[in-house]
């Protein structure tokens, strides 16, 4: 990925972004000033007391999910590809009804802390194990390393820092609020973070639209197919629309409903209505990210073939072009902040998901009488020690041709065992705890040989989509986990047999809760709007 264009920034936009540096830090030191009295406990540090409604869930989901990678990369591959890649966008409000509906009865009615501990009481303790270091890894090389990478690029434009200095002074900063404070200073910094990003990002989006003259001004500017969300193979190789219904379902099941840094906030619902309702909030806002994130890359586009926009050399340069050109002093400096919140908020969020599942997985199994002062104690030099190997990390991230087609990558490589034993866990009564060990650690082989295929094309010659690979790597673990299952039953507990589904419909006979909003008519209409969208723009 090459340098983005640096930025003129005024002294205005320079008190802006200050100001949002130091009222985030305060935020969070504040979230745990407040509840000083019950820092120390497990539950109130990891969980935030399990006092989470479903606003607060679904922007805190939200943040967590987007970082600077989205505001930078989505216009990149806008500019290049049109609407292609809001697919990750879109596609994500399906899972998030398969988070609502399936996983997040079983996680608070367990009332777990973890989701590897969710995997012990389904399966085994092998099973938790596993997957704890596997959650622990891909929160460090995926969650905190490209975004701390991706930030330090767009620092680099912003100022002319150093990438490494860069990488270094935002992991600090954000490390401070969450080493002090838990998940309840990272929900709550993560819920203002929302609304910057958004409104950030709305004044790019809106700036660019009047110049390039409305939606109808750019449909006459850009070739037609980039108008388009669904393409075949010949129109977008790296992304044909089969691959779309086959391949991202497996890392959107691994990634909404397994993966600690996300599911963590639903973990700390003050009950199951606001953790099954959460989620679906959280589907809304994700037809946003499309119109945000994606299209002023398009823009771009349209703007540069009017003449209005430079023609821009390296396509990585897309979103500061657009900044630079399109914005008045002031509103750099709010769009700046916007960048800097998707960092620390993901930065934060997947910092503090690697101290619960090291504290709660791993070390309270070797020292099961640890007291929680220590458990919060250990969970903060965890935090700090995650925040070091990410930085170690980062740089090696310029590996990758594209920044947001790397961490797809990735996470294509990691997803499909993990998907395989939760998915067919909650759904199919017979998989087996051998049968999960087995696709888990087999599994997990497979794609670390594929990771390194992949990484080391140029020699292999390996061409094979990631998203279509991740299908393939789902078939070869599902047939791995029933294959076993069938080889060597599961022997049910009684915690175990209430954490697997009768049938899919009993999901949907589930009670609803006291009061408020019926989580079922809200996912339908969800539902509704996400099918409407692709007909639209299909």
């Amino acid at each position: 990925m090459g340098q983005m264009a640096k930025l003129s920034m005024a002294w205005p936009d320079i008190v802006v972004i200050f100001l949002y540096l130091g009222g985030i830090v305060g935020l969070g030191l504040w979230a745990w000033f407040r509840r000083k009295r019950t820092a120390t406990s497990a539950s109130a540090y990891f969980l935030a007391g399990e006092t989470l409604r479903w606003p607060m869930i679904g922007l805190a989901l939200f943040s967590t999910n987007i970082s600077t990678i989205h505001l930078v990369s989505l216009a990149q591959e806008g500019y290049v590809n049109g609407l292609a890649y809001g697919n990750f966008e879109w596609m994500a409000a399906f899972l998030l009804i398969v988070l609502s509906f399936f996983f997040a009865p079983f996680y608070i009615r367990s009332r777990v802390a973890t989701l590897p501990d969710f995997l012990e009481r389904r399966y085994s303790r092998a099973c938790r194990d596993w997957l704890a270091v596997l959650s622990i890894l891909s929160a460090v090389f995926i969650h905190i390393g490209f975004s701390l990478y991706t930030g330090a690029v767009v620092l680099k434009g912003l100022f002319g820092i150093d990438i490494n200095v860069s990488i270094f002074v935002t992991a600090a900063l954000t490390g401070i609020y969450t080493i002090v404070g838990g998940l309840l200073a990272v929900v709550m910094t993560e819920s203002v973070q929302t609304i910057i990003l958004i409104g950030g990002s709305a004044c790019v989006l809106v700036a660019g639209l009047s110049s390039v003259g409305g939606w109808g001004g750019l449909a006459v500017s850009v070739d037609p197919v980039k108008l388009t969300i669904l393409r075949t193979a010949a129109e977008t190789p790296s992304l044909p629309w089969y691959s779309v219904f086959l391949g991202y379902p497996i890392i959107g099941l691994w990634y909404w409903c397994a993966d600690q840094t996300i599911v963590q906030r639903v973990l700390g619902a003050k009950d199951e209505r606001n953790a099954r309702i959460g989620p679906l909030f959280t589907g809304f806002i994700k037809i946003l990210p499309v119109f945000l994130f994606v299209l002023p890359g398009l823009i771009a586009d349209g703007l540069v073939r009017q003449g209005k926009l430079p023609a821009i050399n390296d396509s990585a340069d897309t979103y500061s072009v657009l900044i630079n050109h399109l914005l008045p002093v002031g509103l750099k400096g709010v769009v700046a902040a916007a960048l800097l919140a998707a960092l620390m908020s993901t930065v934060s969020g997947a910092l503090n998901s690697i101290s619960t599942l090291f504290s709660l997985d791993l070390y309270k199994r070797w020292r099961p009488r640890t007291p929680d002062l220590r458990l919060t104690y250990i969970g903060r030099v965890v935090t700090f020690v995650g925040m070091i190997l990410a930085i170690l990390w980062s740089p090696l991230i310029s590996h990758f041709q594209s920044i947001f087609q790397g961490i797809v990558a990735l996470i294509c490589y990691i997803a499909p065992p993990i998907t395989a034993v939760f998915i067919w866990g909650v759904l199919w009564r017979r998989a087996s705890a051998a049968g999960a060990v087995a696709t888990l650690s087999i599994g997990s082989a497979l794609g670390l040989a594929v990771f390194f295929l992949d990484w080391f094309k140029e020699r292999t010659g390996w061409n094979v989509p990631s998203m279509m690979a991740t299908f393939y790597l789902f078939v070869i673990c599902s047939v791995i986990l029933a294959v076993l299952s069938y080889l060597k039953p599961h022997r049910h507990t009684a915690e175990s047999e209430k954490l697997v589904w009768s049938s899919p419909l009993a999901a949907l006979k589930s009670r609803v809760g006291s009061g408020g909003l019926d989580y079922r008519l809200v996912a339908l209409l969800l539902f509704i709007v996400m099918i409407v969208l692709y007909v639209v723009f299909a």
